[in-house]
């Protein structure tokens, strides 16, 4: 399975030494930066990515005419000091919005002092495309932002000192906000809010950091929350997960290396906790958890399924769904990405892949 000739099969012709990587989620399109990393002749290994669609995202049309309205009344400039996204589907449904219903004259004008950030490189690409376009006045922050704790930080740090080196502009903007609802954030706060595109379910990371009560109150930024997508669990997606697994897994009987193990892995890329149950309940990974702690539970997996469970390997974007697997189900990922990224998730796989062949030799 190393990628002794640095190139990947066609697509059409899958590698049956090839490595089968399972990515639960929808493929992107026109580019794909997981599909480009695991078929990049640069990998140690030769990878064959299939991508398996879980959620199924739905905008909420109400709360982004919302949006859209202050845009169109000239509110945004006077209630927000700057928007936040940290998904790339409220980043869809924002930009559909500007370009659709809002257009260019009106989201330039908005687009002065505004700042806009965003949680890790994705996002940020997509963001300032539209900036480009749409709102060339604006500032975005957040590329190098992998998680909402670091974007948290950065808000802070960045929204901060911008608002000190623009005291003038504030205090007219204020002014003109004084009779607005929710215009300062509280008593010694001269800074306008921000305003936070989200899915239904999200973490609440940066507006309990950024209005945490333990900061000065000349540095607390108030957060509002507006949800602008809403996720469940594509109808398809059990049906699809269990066959394609049977597909790239064969049956539990087939052929092994002598030692137990298969001639190849399989690993499953896990991108959300929406879906888990599915994923748990097909690959049989979860603990009988009945009188165990919560450390306990993450060690222990149910008999009739201990071969397919060191056979199939699962990798998590992040903490959220690492946490997720552990305290839900009593499963434990084999490796968290320390970056929510290709390369993050990558790079991980491919450390467990040399070390297992270490162990081998």
């Amino acid at each position: 399975m190393p990628n002794a000739s640095n190139s990947s099969s066609p697509s059409n012709q899958p590698n049956p030494d090839s490595i089968p990587v399972l990515l639960l989620k929808t493929k992107s399109t026109p580019h794909d930066g997981y599909e480009e990393y695991f078929l990049s002749p640069a990998r140690t290994y030769t990878y064959e990515p299939i991508f398996i669609p879980v959620l199924e995202h739905k905008f909420d049309e109400e709360n982004l005419r919302k949006v859209r309205d202050l845009f169109l009344s000239g509110a945004l400039k006077r209630k927000y000091g700057g928007l936040v996204f940290t998904s790339q589907r409220a980043v869809e449904g924002f930009s559909r919005m500007i370009v659709e219903e809002v257009g260019q004259a009106l989201s330039s004008e908005a687009s002065r002092h505004l700042a806009l950030y965003t949680v890790g490189p994705a996002t940020y690409r997509s963001l300032d495309t539209l900036r480009t376009s749409h709102l060339p006045h604006a500032t975005l922050a957040g590329k190098d932002a992998g998680t909402g704790e670091m974007l948290a930080s950065l808000i802070l740090q960045h929204y901060n000192n911008n608002n000190n080196n623009n005291n003038d502009l504030e205090r007219n903007r204020l002014a003109a906000a004084k009779s607005e609802e929710g215009n300062g954030g509280g008593s010694g706060n001269r800074k306008l809010p921000l305003l936070f595109l989200v899915g239904e379910t999200h973490r609440d990371v940066i507006p309990k950091t950024l209005m945490s009560a333990e900061l000065p109150a000349d540095e607390r930024i108030h957060v509002d929350e507006v949800v602008v997508y809403r996720t469940g669990v594509m109808e398809s997606f059990r049906e699809e997960f269990r066959s394609t697994l049977e597909k790239v897994m064969g049956d539990d009987d087939g052929d092994d290396d002598g030692d137990g193990s298969r001639r190849r892995p399989v690993w499953v890329v896990v991108f959300s906790p929406t879906g888990c149950d599915a994923m748990v309940d097909i690959l049989g990974i979860a603990a009988a958890r009945d009188g165990l702690e919560d450390r306990e539970a993450s060690c222990v997996q149910v008999g009739n399924n201990r071969r397919r469970r060191r056979d199939c390997y699962i990798a998590t974007i992040g903490p959220t769904t690492r946490d997720h697997l552990r305290l839900k189900f009593g499963v434990e990922p084999d490796v968290c990405a320390e970056k929510p990224s290709p390369d993050g998730v990558g790079g991980a796989i491919e450390m467990v892949m040399g070390a297992r062949a270490e162990e081998k030799e």
